[in-house]
């Protein structure tokens, strides 16, 4: 099955609408500890806000392949703003934080699937962290991107420098910020309200 027909537009725009009706914590909990073993394809993936979640799902489905959640050892902020600020101070830093966990036997895939939302016009740190703690020498690795209306920033060139070796594929990019457009909405209604 080509990934073009795996992947259709439709139940990729109509996932972020799905999820938000029937993800919970269960729902989280299922998808982030799907197996590993057993096919030679995985799709990594790292999400805040569900977005990257749902694509990673249905490229899992569609395709059967491996799953891995990638998350760091101490989780951002739940307030969206905090996690904005804390994932810029890293940025500049050029911080890799620690991994909650590793892919056992990242050598045994000959195609990752990378997702992630694009945070300050780049790659979050945990991708940044994760491509260095894997060698992915020789595997195919198919970028799948989420950002806010901003583009891939320098992404791409991210994932050259930190996975030296690996064949990258032009990448899968879809818009999906909700969360930002909905703070943005919230501000300006408060703004237009007349203050006692």
């Amino acid at each position: 099955m080509a990934l073009s027909d795996a992947l259709s537009r439709r139940a990729v725009l109509a996932a972020p609408a799905v999820l938000a009706l029937t993800a919970g914590p269960a729902a989280h909990a299922e998808t982030a500890h799907a197996s590993l073993g057993g096919s030679t394809t995985l799709v990594a993936y790292f999400t805040r806000s569900g977005n990257t979640r749902v694509i990673a799902g249905t490229i899992h489905r569609a395709l059967g392949t491996d799953l891995f959640e990638i998350r760091p050892a101490q989780s951002y902020p739940e307030d969206y703003e905090a996690t904005v600020e804390q994932a810029r101070g890293e940025r500049d830093r050029g911080d890799e934080p620690s991994l909650a966990e590793r892919v056992p036997n990242v050598g045994s895939y000959e195609t990752v699937f990378l997702g992630f939302p694009i945070w300050g016009e780049t790659a979050p740190p945990v991708i940044r962290s994760f491509l260095s703690a894997h060698d992915l020498q020789g595997t195919t690795l198919r970028p799948f991107i989420t950002h806010g209306g901003y583009g891939l920033g320098n992404s791409l060139s991210v994932l050259a420098s930190h996975a030296p070796g690996a064949r990258i594929e032009p990448p899968f990019v879809m818009e999906a910020d909700q969360e930002r457009r909905t703070l943005n909405q919230v501000r300006g209604w408060l703004g237009e309200i007349e203050r006692p």
